[in-house]
């Protein structure tokens, strides 16, 4: 017995078959001759080594082994047809719609979108914002832009953007600037560091890389999101963590510095996209997001020593 699927156009005949429970009515849908279904079922069941159907009187019965490949049929035909449906309708017109944290979408892309639509026009982005809630699983997104850790979701194809780089920043009107902007990482082991909840784990992660212990930070005021971090940082309230590409027009015009530089975590800047749902805009805002991403790898690093 083959273990080879066995021919496409037979297995479309005996769903049709199984599914209307009628050999004609199964032509009349394949637009072929009921002749021409009874000779697939045919090169069907010899391929398989079973009997699909028996005589029931005028019509016909399914076997035990029918009645299983019609379940598995008409699952893998009906997920076809799906799939087949979403390729073939229209995406001319259709926005892509990217979900990303709103502090990447105000930080990072608003800047960068004029430049984006010109390059690429008939992408049409839609951007959808969000913290942590956001699944390319769900309908109404095409795309997610995330920073996060490998191995990647099974299901999903991962384009890799950049490494992510974290480091400290702080305001010129924060108090504690002069003192700083010379000092060793070291010093701040004596500061109130600035965090959010949903990255708990970036400053630990750079005072890993810096040859800190990290048990050693001291935590003062805490923000649910990155956005507000920064904002925070800007207005001159301490020392805040962050993600090099999201200060790098704030490094650009003084508004932060990074006396310390940054230093690369595990994670990456990726964009997730759901296999089912092959997309080849995605490839082309892959290789744009990557190239500019690699533009500000090149600018000078941006902090004061």
């Amino acid at each position: 017995m083959s273990h080879d699927l066995p021919p496409l156009n037979a297995l479309r005949a005996f769903e049709a078959t199984a599914r209307l429970n009628s050999v004609s009515q199964a032509a009349e849908q394949l637009h072929v001759t009921h002749g021409a279904v009874s000779r697939q079922l045919k090169v069907l069941e010899e391929h398989l080594g079973v009997s699909l159907f028996i005589k029931d009187g005028r019509g016909l019965k399914l076997t035990d082994a029918g009645m299983r490949l019609r379940d598995a049929s008409a699952e893998a035909f009906e997920r076809l047809r799906t799939v087949c449906a979403e390729l073939t309708q229209s995406t001319a017109d259709a926005p892509f719609v990217l979900g990303c944290s709103g502090s990447l979408l105000a930080r990072w892309f608003i800047p960068r979108l004029g430049r984006l639509n010109a390059d690429l026009p008939d992408l049409r982005l839609h951007l959808s914002a969000g913290e942590g809630d956001l699944d390319p699983r769900r309908p109404g997104l095409d795309a997610l832009l995330v920073f996060a850790e490998p191995p990647w979701p099974a299901d999903m194809q991962v384009f890799e953007l950049a490494s992510e780089r974290i480091g400290p920043v702080m305001s010129p009107r924060f108090a504690g600037y002069e003192r700083l902007q010379t000092a060793a990482p070291t010093a701040l082991l004596n500061e109130s560091l600035l965090h959010t909840t949903s990255r708990p784990q970036a400053w630990p992660s750079w005072a890993q890389q810096s040859g800190l212990d990290a048990k050693a930070l001291k935590y003062g005021q805490g923000f649910e999101h990155l956005y507000y971090l920064l904002e925070a940082a800007m207005a001159g309230l301490g020392v805040a963590i962050a993600p090099e590409p999201l200060v790098i027009e704030d490094l650009k015009a003084g508004r932060l510095v990074a006396p310390w530089g940054f230093s690369e975590t595990p994670a990456h800047l990726a964009l997730w996209l759901p296999k089912r749902a092959a997309d080849g805009r995605a490839r082309q805002l892959a290789q744009w997001l990557k190239n500019e991403l690699r533009q500000t790898d090149q600018s000078p690093r941006l902090h004061s020593k």
